[in-house]
């Protein structure tokens, strides 16, 4: 027990940027946009929640922010693909490598800058024996992604607003005869996935690794988008599969450290090569994506279509 309640609380804190990521990019493309920005976004809401935290000392602060950097990079990327009907692809592309770059020229003055990070744990109950710390041994920003998850899912099969979308992206020309505004519902889940993928950085810098690198995502954001496919769109299957990457992550620091011979680098490709292998098994059954992807997944809609 001294050795697996840490390394689970370990793979609890790898996996959460993940979730939140994953989570927000399975609503984007349920509604049938395909953002490949999530990487930008994640690096830019790390380095606001970051700026913010290390400026004010306010973690709630710190966590709107993010967000917000977030949505704001969604949003350019909202009017670029569905305002100016631009590539979404290229498009995502060109958002992640704006993103990178940016959030290194702001984060520049906070290199080599600390911060306290979250505090972890509710009082008392986390004394309780083996439950107490895996149950409430945990930051916020933890219970944060496990409501966000049940949130989506409960929206998505249980709302009449998660049918809407759930409509829009499977056949957006039905939704539109039907009088539904597809530009303006497709908006809103970018910028839902843009804020997600924003809290997804935030934890990275303050309370991952409270302190800001340059790409410190490294990543996560490919990983995230990964997630989604590995779901076949289903929250609960992006969680527990967020949580198996994080395990992976894990992994190679505690081979490490138990001294096993194995050269570093290959360790730390076990999560991206583990990321490939996923996608080539799951593309090898076609019948499962096609029953479960978007049918609008990447398509433009033109109002007048």
């Amino acid at each position: 027990m001294d050795f697996l309640i840490p390394a689970i609380l370990t793979i609890v804190t790898a996996a959460t940027p993940l979730v939140f990521a994953a989570i927000g990019e399975l609503v984007v493309e349920k509604a049938g946009v395909l953002n490949l920005g999530v990487e930008g976004m994640m690096i830019m809401g790390a380095i606001a929640g970051f700026a913010v935290a290390t400026s004010t000392g306010s973690v709630t602060l710190a966590i709107l922010a993010s967000a917000l950097a977030g949505g704001a990079m969604s949003l350019l990327f909202g009017f670029l693909t569905l305002t100016l009907l631009s590539n979404q692809v290229a498009t995502g592309l060109a958002i992640t490598i704006f993103g990178i770059g940016l959030s290194a020229l702001i984060g520049h003055g906070y290199v080599g800058i600390t911060f306290e990070g979250l505090a972890s744990g509710i009082p008392y109950l986390e004394d309780i024996p083996i439950i107490g710390p895996l149950l409430f041994g945990h930051d916020v920003m933890v219970y944060m992604s496990f409501f966000a998850v049940a949130s989506v899912a409960w929206f998505l099969t249980k709302t009449r607003a998660g049918l809407i979308l759930r409509a829009v992206g499977t056949n957006h020309d039905a939704a539109h005869s039907l009088g539904y505004s597809v530009i303006a519902i497709r908006y809103m889940a970018v910028m839902f996935g843009g804020a997600m993928a924003g809290l997804g950085g935030a934890y990275l810098s303050i309370a991952y690794t409270p302190l800001w690198v340059e790409g410190m995502t490294a990543g996560r954001g490919w990983i995230a988008l990964a997630l989604v496919v590995f779901a076949t769109w289903k929250p609960w299957r992006a969680l527990a599969g967020a949580y198996i990457f994080g395990g992976i992550t894990i992994i190679q620091l505690y081979a490490q450290g138990f001294g096993v011979d194995i050269s570093a680098q290959y360790l730390s490709m076990l999560p991206y090569l583990a990321t490939i292998v996923v996608l080539v098994i799951i593309s090898r059954d076609e019948t499962l994506v096609k029953m479960n992807a978007p049918a609008c997944l990447g398509k433009v809609f033109h109002a007048t279509s």
